[in-house]
């Protein structure tokens, strides 16, 4: 058998035009009368002036010769079997030991996983591209594999070959998929792609599935070994697994990690293992801050989150993102949490203490758009792979940024994996999808002769469409109890309905026309909302059409919208007043919460993204008292299943009245849900709710009268004008009983007084109605 090459074959080589280098490289048994006799071996070395081939075991050396090119080497061995041999090279005046990685053949890729990507099926393929540590034949070492059909050729590069992208040249798999394995590599180690295109161009790319990120402006992917970490939360795992989470409550704490809090640039954040780490510092924070680490944050945000009685923390982007004024929302590295704060196990003790502290974890998620920037996935193999070519269906041209291509299954099948991976790997609680509108529509945010219509020529992206029921589908599926939250702020119809009558599959969408309702309302001088009620009793006509979270979020506080405060009329007291009054109509309507860091604070000035929340505000009574305000309402909401166990059912809520505009009051009940048990009597049922009265002006009313279902003794749960919060302390005296008054097409009804700006909840208290019940029977007898 004839084990010669011919020039061609190492020119090819040589100038990294091989697509399959192991024809070439590595052993090649020589074989007599079907049996092997003995090994040529072949490497191609660029930095090295003469080599040999080590066998550690036998202690033996061979010296390679150079054929056709001075660093392209040769030799036969004879043996029978040929394993783990090295290769000593000598380099200028030093020397090198190494294992030869074209010597390992085994894959870590199967044909059955290729075909599966290629379908758009492959539900962890993020355990198969990208770098992982592994082991091949006792040697260890890191497994790469990348997806670049339309690449020439493909290399690695690193510290470990001096970036010379001639020294791991990889081999094409089916599909376009390039792997190689690197031994003697391991964690810690940063890489890049070296991709060359038909023409030669060579772009240098970070791993798309790569798990860690060098800090920037550094933008090499690192080799991470994410099965490390040891958690502490299954407890909470298995409790979420057997909840059905929209019958619980869901007060989200929205939370931008590098502006939450700075830390003195003087403290050297403090590893894993109790040592002092580099400090990422960015120039545009304040002199001598930087940010928290993960591990910091933990020990900071989460206890502040449970004080303030937040069931979840939502943290915007936390995957990898060159740009800190992006917020996060233009990533590079959907797989990499972001380096500024820490390694990927130290983002998996953050979510371990939440959860070990009953807090969820959300996570914005942005599957519709990505930068261009140059080493992330724009124009990956030289070719629109991961964006479409048409510049009409693949760019944002608003946004600067270039929009997935989901009709191509391998793309498709990196965004669903790269859902499920943060819930598998990270264990969190939920995604909040950004921008779902822009992924919906063709023509959004694009003028006329700036889009292409679908196949029925329609403004609907049906790809888009597709793609999201496939991820929350899959979502669901494997991971149940979680959250999948759209902001989305069209008329869609269906967007939290389950995909198997249609809808799009999540299970909670932001209320965008609450949100829009509200602020307008808020920002009036409250005569004039006698002339807008419909602003807060319009979102009930709707309500039951999708299941909907009320939110306030960043967006509300940027761009010159300022602060919720600052949008308020009035004198000092009446903008804390109005604060009051918005946030407890939030958390009695129905629907889920979120709302932004600062705005527990009454933070008077925009969210900077560079800049700590005002903290210092703090000092004065009046944001002490609406930082307690929150801790309270928060309380409140949790303690009273009215408040949250029926947000989507019908049954849930039921007007008083919504009709007296000339005051700018409200009243509602809502009910809780019942476990529909035979034993439960038919007042029992009637019990379980709670009357909420709204004063949107600084009138108060005395003697207003408000219809109840029940009769008996009506405890004040809370209210909004209470005096710890900094109100008037206006009220009813801990409670009111209901009189036999017909009101409000209700037998009884309650004589109350108003505060000014003020919400009420009310709840019937049985224990004393029972006690003063038998008490007057006993004097009737």
């Amino acid at each position: 058998m004839s084990y010669a090459i011919s020039p061609d074959q190492i020119d090819r080589i040589v100038n990294n035009q091989h697509q399959n280098p192991f024809e070439v490289l590595g052993p090649h048994p020589i074989e007599d009368n079907g049996k092997v006799t003995s090994w040529v071996v072949r490497a191609y070395l660029p930095s090295a002036e003469a080599a040999w081939v080590v066998l550690p075991q036998k202690r033996e050396e061979y010296p390679m010769r150079s054929q056709h090119n001075p660093h392209f080497f040769e030799c036969t061995i004879d043996t029978e079997e040929l394993t783990n041999y090295q290769l000593r090279t000598k380099e200028g005046e030093g020397e090198r030991v190494f294992y030869d990685a074209y010597a390992f053949r085994s894959a870590k890729l199967t044909d059955f996983d290729i075909h599966l990507f290629s379908e758009g099926n492959h539900h962890r393929i993020y355990e198969k591209l990208g770098a992982h540590p592994t082991e091949v034949n006792g040697v260890k070492g890191v497994y790469f594999a990348v997806w670049a059909p339309n690449a020439r050729n493909v290399s690695i590069l690193g510290d470990f070959n001096w970036w010379d992208g001639r020294k791991h040249q990889m081999r094409m798999r089916g599909n376009g998929v390039w792997e190689l394995f690197i031994p003697d590599i391991g964690p810690g180690e940063g890489y890049k792609y070296e991709i060359k295109n038909i023409e030669g161009h060579i772009y240098e790319k970070s791993d798309p599935y790569g798990f860690q990120q060098e800090p920037r402006p550094k933008t090499a992917s690192v080799v991470s070994d994410l099965d490390i970490y040891s958690w502490g939360d299954r407890d909470w795992m298995e409790r979420r697994r057997q909840t059905d989470i929209l019958g619980e409550p869901i007060s989200v704490y929205e939370c931008h990690l590098g502006s939450w809090l700075h830390a003195s640039s003087s403290e050297p954040p403090i590893g894993a293992n109790g040592n002092p780490e580099p400090a990422v510092i960015v120039s545009e924070l304040k002199p001598g801050a930087r940010f928290l680490t993960y591990r910091e944050l933990a020990d900071k945000l989460i206890p502040y989150v449970v004080e303030l009685g937040f069931t979840h923390i939502e943290l915007l982007p936390v995957a990898e993102h060159p740009f800190d004024g992006s917020w996060g929302y233009q990533v590079t590295g959907y797989y990499a949490p972001t380096s500024r704060y820490g390694t990927p196990e130290d983002f998996m003790y953050f979510v371990d203490q939440c959860h070990q502290n009953d807090i969820g974890v959300i996570v914005d998620w942005v599957p519709g758009h990505f930068p261009k920037d140059g080493h992330g996935l724009a124009f990956f193999d030289g070719t629109h792979l991961y964006e479409h070519a048409d510049p009409r269906k693949g760019e944002h041209k608003e946004w600067g940024t270039l929009v997935f291509n989901y009709n191509r299954n391998e793309v498709r099948n990196f965004l669903v994996a790269n859902a499920l991976f943060w819930f598998d790997k990270y264990h969190i609680d939920g995604i909040r999808v950004d921008a779902v509108a822009s992924m919906l529509y063709l023509n959004y945010a694009r003028k006329d002769g700036e889009w292409v219509a679908n196949d029925y020529g329609g403004t609907e992206n049906i790809e888009a469409a597709n793609f999201l029921r496939q991820v929350n589908h899959l979502i669901f599926s494997y991971f149940p109890g979680t959250v999948s939250v759209a902001e989305e702020s069209t008329s869609w119809p269906m967007v939290s309905w389950p995909t198997y009558v249609g809808g799009l599959g999540f299970n909670l969408k932001w209320n965008m026309g609450w949100m829009h309702d509200m602020l307008d309302y808020f920002s009036m001088d409250p005569w004039f909302r006698q002339f807008h009620q419909n602003n807060v009793t319009f979102s009930m006509w709707y309500n039951h059409s999708e299941n909907f979270m009320l939110a306030l979020s960043h967006d509300e506080v940027v761009h010159g919208k300022s602060n919720i405060i600052g949008k308020m009329p009035g004198d000092r007291w009446q903008q804390f007043a109005n604060v009051r009054c918005l946030f407890a109509y939030m958390y009695t309507h129905p629907g889920k919460k979120t709302m932004f860091m600062g705005m527990e604070l009454a933070q008077w000035s925009e969210w900077n993204v560079w800049g700590d929340l005002e903290w210092e505000l703090l000092q004065y009574e009046p944001h002490q008292q609406i930082k307690q305000f929150f801790s309270k309402l928060n309380d409140l909401y949790r303690s009273e299943p009215a408040l949250y166990s029926q947000d989507f059912a019908e049954e849930g809520f039921d007007w008083i009245d919504c009709s007296d505009n000339r005051h700018s009051v409200v009243s509602f009940l809502r009910r809780a849900k019942t476990d529909g048990t035979a034993e439960e009597s038919e007042d029992a049922v009637k019990d379980d709710f709670v009357v909420v009265v709204c004063n949107f002006t600084p009138q108060p009313h005395s003697h207003y009268r408000v219809g109840v279902p029940v009769h008996g003794f009506y405890q004040e749960l809370f209210n909004s004008d209470a005096k710890e919060y900094g109100g008037s302390n206006m009220g009813n005296l801990g409670g009111k009983w209901a009189d036999e008054w017909w009101m409000h097409n209700y037998r009884y009804s309650l004589d109350l007084c108003l505060p000014p700006l003020g919400v009420l909840v009310l709840k019937i208290d049985r224990e004393k109605t029972e006690e003063v019940r038998k008490t007057w029977h006993l004097q009737g007898e």
